[in-house]
């Protein structure tokens, strides 16, 4: 299995002696615009120990931003931290921002775990 170039000149980097980035020596770096990501079912423990973190870090507000999000096509860090009885003033920014990070982690998690029990992978690309 080689690495290959591809666009308007196609060829395969020489096996032990070219590495990837090898154009970048004629002054134009390459950028990395993609992660590929390769779930199998083998990955089910450690999608739904990701799950079960996310959940943890949410706990109490998980349900709060959920009802949340269902009421409101968008927010402000201070109308979500208002909705879900967020106490603390002095961080209540911070702690809004922290939460979210959990909630869309957990929500990217549960669709990886349903395309992975549902055809048994979940392949796709993250752009960068």
């Amino acid at each position: 299995m080689g690495r290959f170039y591809d666009g308007d000149i196609n060829g395969k980097f020489w096996f032990g002696i070219q590495n990837s980035q090898d154009a970048d020596f004629f002054g134009v770096e390459g950028a990395a615009n993609f992660l590929s990501y390769d779930f199998q079912m083998s990955d089910i423990p450690n999608i739904e120990e990701g799950i079960n973190t996310c959940n943890e870090k949410l706990g109490k507000y998980k349900k709060k931003i959920t009802k949340f999000f269902k009421n409101n096509d968008s927010y402000t860090d201070k109308k979500l931290a208002d909705n879900i009885e967020l106490k603390d003033d002095k961080n209540k920014e911070y702690i809004t921002k922290e939460l979210l990070v959990w909630y869309a982690r957990l929500e990217l998690g549960e669709k990886i775990l349903k395309c992975v029990k549902e055809q048994e992978y979940c392949n796709f690309e993250a752009e960068l």
